[in-house]
């Protein structure tokens, strides 16, 4: 809680000349994109460079927004956890773990190309080629960056994945994430060094799909409640900062944009703001006042305004792609490695309509949704 206050109470002692510098962007953004370029909205610029169309990105902010008390239900057993009545805004990330597990690089090496290999043979000896080419650096050592990427050069050439293992569960995961990355450029080394990365919404596809993989095998092999708690609480974590808190950053910016221009003040888009975190957590968390000060403090919104539904649309994509595959089985396989061969080559709805993908209808995102609820069925029945 202090850590937050004085980040807050810092950006607060700067608001007025951040808010300003807010305003200064949205001017020059309807300046330039509504008059010049008669866009018929601020949104619709990232829309078209996104190559999305304005109405299924509607389509999947409304999804999100009446969806949000799906995420009520697992604040609340995370309130329980934590032994607080109510979950705070400033517990939201604490963390639960309990259960205390190492595994081993090679074990976790194995672990992963199994699991690919048990899906998708061809997708196994991808991966494998990483390993055999020792495009993968995987130590902890001094001077080393942290974090983790994969690095896609050239179509011919196999992608290099950094990571930092440590030998925690998430470590296991990343490395999942990361190969995921490596296999969907493989997949699409068919095409040129301009068309083979994949557009934004549609550049997590294959990483995440791998993390859900790794995650059902580790549940299917785990008979340790907390273990098993851990992992469907981390997945929860993850959704909820890629799919909900994106997406309502983005409700708010369309606000934003709005109230900049009939000349509202600071204090205005604080309680515009304050109203967006209460409709996103309803009475499931407790926001402190300070939180007002949160949307001053978001990069994107000034940098690249509208840029955050990219990952709330690849996550729930992500997740109703798994719902079809649960359903399916090995049918869904080649129509999931048909939209990973096309990388960037094609629109998004045209590679998602060519694997019988209906993205602008709400069901279609709504499944990414009923998948989570089942994740917390878990986890309550857990207990």
């Amino acid at each position: 809680q202090a850590a937050y206050d004085e980040l807050y109470r810092v950006y607060s002692e700067e608001g007025t000349l951040l808010a300003q510098i807010y305003n200064y962007r949205v001017r020059d953004w309807a300046n330039e994109q509504i008059n010049l370029r008669r866009f018929a909205s601020p949104i619709a610029v990232r829309n078209l460079a996104n190559d999305i169309p304005d109405a299924v990105v509607d389509t999947l902010l409304e999804v999100v927004a009446a969806e949000a008390p799906v995420f009520r239900r697992y604040f609340a057993l995370k309130a329980k956890w934590l032994g607080l009545p109510r979950l705070r805004r400033y517990d939201l990330y604490a963390p639960l773990s309990t259960a205390e597990k190492k595994i081993p690089y090679p074990d976790a090496v194995n672990m992963v190309l199994d699991t690919f290999h048990a899906f998708s043979p061809p997708v196994g000896a991808h991966a494998r080629r990483v390993f055999a080419e020792q495009h993968i650096d995987s130590e902890i050592r001094p001077g080393k960056r942290g974090g983790a990427f994969c690095a896609s050069i050239l179509p011919e050439t196999t992608p290099y994945v950094l990571l930092n293992y440590t030998g925690e569960v998430r470590d296991v995961a990343t490395l999942a994430h990361e190969l995921g990355h490596a296999i969907h450029a493989m997949l699409a080394a068919d095409h040129s060094v301009l068309t083979f990365h994949a557009a934004l919404p549609m550049a997590e596809t294959a990483s995440v799909f791998a993390e859900m993989l790794l995650t059902d095998r580790l549940l299917a092999e785990e008979k340790d409640p907390a273990v098993r708690r851990d992992l469907l609480a981390a997945a929860l974590d993850d959704a909820y900062a890629t799919i909900l808190r994106q997406a309502y950053f983005v409700l708010f910016e369309r606000e934003a944009h709005r109230l900049m221009l009939e000349g509202k003040t600071v204090d205005e888009l604080n309680e515009a703001y304050l109203q967006n975190l209460h409709h996103q957590f309803g009475d499931a968390v407790d926001v402190a006042d300070i939180f007002k000060w949160e949307w001053i403090s978001i990069p994107h919104i000034y940098h690249t305004p509208f840029y955050c539904y990219a990952y709330s649309f690849g996550q729930l994509l992500v997740l109703a792609l798994y719902r079809r595959y649960k359903e399916e089985g090995a049918a869904f396989t080649p129509h999931y490695l048909k939209i990973l061969s096309y990388g960037g080559a094609a629109s998004p709805a045209h590679i998602l309509t060519e694997a019988g993908i209906d993205m602008t209808s709400p069901d279609f995102w709504r499944g990414g949704f009923r998948v989570l609820e089942e994740m917390i069925d878990e986890l309550e029945a857990i207990g």
